[in-house]
């Protein structure tokens, strides 16, 4: 494509995703794939076993391969504390203003 029919060219992917309506869809996915890596770097660095945390939150080892599947986003926010929890952190979360455009 050319500059003159590529709306896109100069704008950030930031700007795309929100002119597309994908932006809150794809920061919730990174949100999560960065709080799953987050969880398993510290479960590595812990040399803790898989079986070991799943059975310190209380749950299945099939259901905490959920949470380090990067394809499902869908992981709830109990199941994150619960991991943290296992692994003697905590999950903190903060609200910010919008940065202006």
């Amino acid at each position: 494509m050319t500059n003159a029919t590529n709306t896109y060219i100069g704008s950030s992917l930031d700007d795309f995703l929100k002119d597309e309506g994908l932006r809150e869809e794809a920061y919730s996915i990174a949100i999560k794939r960065t709080l799953a890596m987050q969880i398993e770097q510290a479960r590595l660095e812990q040399d803790m076993s898989k079986s070991e945390m799943a059975r310190r939150m209380k749950t299945s080892a099939s259901q905490l391969s959920r949470l380090f599947d990067p394809d499902n986003d869908r992981i709830q926010l109990d199941t994150l504390m619960k991991a943290a929890a296992a692994l003697d952190l905590s999950l903190e979360f903060r609200l910010v203003p919008k940065q202006a455009a």
